[in-house]
């Protein structure tokens, strides 16, 4: 029975949707104290589905990037589900409109629970940890949202430390799985440190991933 093939999935889901939904209002709150509308903060969380992206977007917009720069370090950050969507494309199933629909559902911690000794991806374990975290992460973004916090409060229980800690903890696994990319995370962090004294901040972020990408293009 397909509950029974789901069953690891789910759990894992359980496990990762815990850890996210602390995450998913500390969101919420933030993006509504940045300026967004509780209902786009919300809708974002709904149809982007993507932290690290949603938090990009909401640290360049309140950093005085702007949309734009916010859009672009969004977009960025979610570039990685290209080659892990890519790497599911075996374990889909159906048509075109089905495989598309399924692909949605390659998120981190989902992709990384779902992968065989093999190097295939298990769909059933796959499917289940993602359906079961979006409606966590959806559902904790609009608690933080509309009951969003005094910024007062905000540092009290220092929860403005929460965007860097996170990006600190993406960087630190970074390091630790592909230790070649140091040097170009180096002199990312260099030109955006720099660029700190003459644009904003959400402008910076955009500057220092140029370093990659220009590397990216010679084939490095």
């Amino acid at each position: 029975m397909i509950w029974e093939r789901w069953r690891r999935g789910l759990a894992v889901g359980a496990g990762l949707a815990a850890a996210a939904f602390a995450l998913a209002v500390t969101f919420g709150a933030f993006a509504v104290q940045a300026g967004l509308h509780p209902a786009l903060a919300i809708a974002m969380s709904a149809l982007a589905f993507s932290g690290s992206a949603q938090f990009a977007f909401v640290t360049s917009l309140s950093g005085g990037g702007g949309i734009g720069a916010g859009l672009g370090a969004a977009t960025l950050m979610n570039l990685r589900f290209v080659p892990m969507a890519a790497a599911c494309a075996p374990a889909l199933r159906g048509g075109r409109l089905r495989r598309g629909v399924e692909a949605q559902l390659v998120v981190d911690g989902s992709w990384a629970a779902a992968q065989r000794p093999d190097g295939t991806v298990e769909r059933d374990v796959l499917v289940p940890a993602t359906l079961v975290q979006w409606p966590v992460w959806v559902g904790g973004t609009a608690i933080g949202a509309l009951g969003a916090p005094s910024l007062e409060l905000t540092h009290r229980l220092g929860l403005d430390a929460v965007f860097p800690a996170f990006f600190a903890v993406l960087l630190v696994d970074v390091l630790r799985q592909r230790p070649a990319l140091r040097p170009r995370i180096a002199a990312g962090a260099a030109v955006a440190c720099a660029s700190l004294w003459v644009v904003p901040v959400g402008v910076a972020m955009l500057l220092g991933a140029l370093p990659a990408l220009l590397r990216g293009r010679r084939g490095e």
